[in-house]
Parts: structure tokens; C-alpha cells; sequence
């Protein structure tokens, strides 16, 4: 992979990560049944079946890009998740100038998004949501930019951290969303959203590393 990222790549991210969805459906349905409302799974597919077919022809810029994937999922995802993942999206396009954008512009593109879905979910690191995914992830996304990573090692770094972030959600209660309802019956379990915002960046570092 090259320094710098293009707009194929990133529609390609998109193709990655409905493909990881579709993959995973059943898992994060599952996930959703133990503290939510069983249908993370398949409203996320659904969602990013939509979007995928809006991408022949393929966007022309970063921008227009992340509008139409985070338009599309707002409109076509039930629950908390379109909007959430929707507006991760659409913060992502205005901090994506560049065609080709290097480590720290796409770090910083990622963190625009990451701070809409914490703007508007007001969640914060340790609800047991997507943030404690998407936090760390971003965090080891800036600290391997400092140390001189291209975008593919960022995003390997960014995909280890969501990871341990995702995990670490199990013994967590919940405070924000459908999962919060249960109270301590929340712990033991793992976070959907945590686990498909692992997803994403699972993705990410899979289309960069396809490239290296």
C-alpha cells in the first residue's frame, strides 16, 4: 500500500465491510438478541445492501462517497444503528478533502465521524456501546501515525485496538441504549455495535492490507 489512500479504496472498504456484515450477520443477530432487539445483524445487512448498490457507478470523491453511504444507511437502517452509523459517515466526507489522503488526513477523517456518532448517541467510553470499539481505535490509529505508519499499518493498529475495545465490553453493564434497560443483566455479553464497528475496521485494514 502507498502513502496515500484513493477513493477506489475506500469504496472498497464499503464493499469489505457489507461483505464482513453479511458474514457476521447472524453473530451480531445473535449478539442483539441477548441485550437488545435481535435485528443488529440483519438491519446492518440490509443497510449496506443498499449502499452497495449505490456505488456502480462508484462516487467520484471522498465526499460524495460518505454522503451517499451515510444517507442511504440513515434511511435504510432500523434502530439506533442508521443513525448512528450514518452520521459516522457523513462527518467522514466533509474531513476528507483529498482523493488520495495520507494516514493523518484519513485518521482525522475517522475521528470527525467518530465524533458525530458520540455527538449525537452521547455515549461515552465504558456504556458499552460502539464507542468502546471505535475510542481505542482511533487513539492507536494517531499514536502509529506519530510513529511514521502508512495508512495500512495505521489501520492494522486501529483493527488490533477495536478489537481489545470489543472484548472488553463483556463484563461492562450497559448505560446507553436498548441494553441499558436490563441493567446488571447486561453483563456477560457482548456489545453488537462494539462488534460491528470492529467490523469496519477490520475491513479497513483488510482493503489497505490487499494493496501493501
Amino acid at each position: 500500500m502507498s502513502g496515500a489512500v484513493s477513493t477506489d479504496d475506500l469504496v472498497a472498504w464499503i464493499r469489505a465491510f457489507r461483505d464482513a456484515v453479511q458474514q457476521h450477520k447472524d453473530e451480531l443477530t445473535r449478539l442483539d438478541s441477548e441485550i437488545g432487539d435481535a435485528d443488529h445483524g440483519s438491519n446492518m445487512a440490509r443497510g449496506l445492501d443498499a449502499v452497495v448498490a449505490k456505488l456502480d457507478p462508484a462516487p467520484a470523491t471522498p465526499a460524495e462517497l460518505f454522503k451517499t453511504v451515510g444517507m442511504t444507511l440513515v434511511s435504510s437502517v432500523g434502530g439506533a444503528s442508521g443513525p448512528l452509523y450514518g452520521t459516522f459517515f457523513l462527518r467522514m466526507g466533509p474531513a476528507l478533502a483529498s482523493d488520495h489522503a495520507d494516514a493523518a488526513a484519513l485518521g482525522a477523517a475517522l475521528r470527525a465521524g467518530v465524533d458525530g456518532v458520540v455527538a449525537r448517541g452521547k455515549a461515552e467510553l465504558g456504556d458499552k456501546t460502539m464507542i468502546d470499539a471505535l475510542a481505542p481505535a482511533l487513539d492507536a490509529w494517531d499514536t502509529a501515525v506519530t510513529d511514521g505508519a502508512d495508512p495500512a499499518g495505521a489501520a492494522r493498529a486501529a483493527a488490533e485496538a477495536a478489537a481489545r475495545g470489543r472484548d472488553a465490553t463483556e463484563p461492562l453493564v450497559a448505560r446507553k441504549g436498548r441494553a441499558s434497560y436490563l441493567g446488571e443483566r447486561s453483563a456477560g455479553h457482548l456489545d453488537p455495535g462494539a462488534t460491528s464497528a470492529t467490523l469496519l475496521l477490520e475491513a479497513l485494514r483488510d482493503t489497505l492490507a490487499g494493496g501493501a
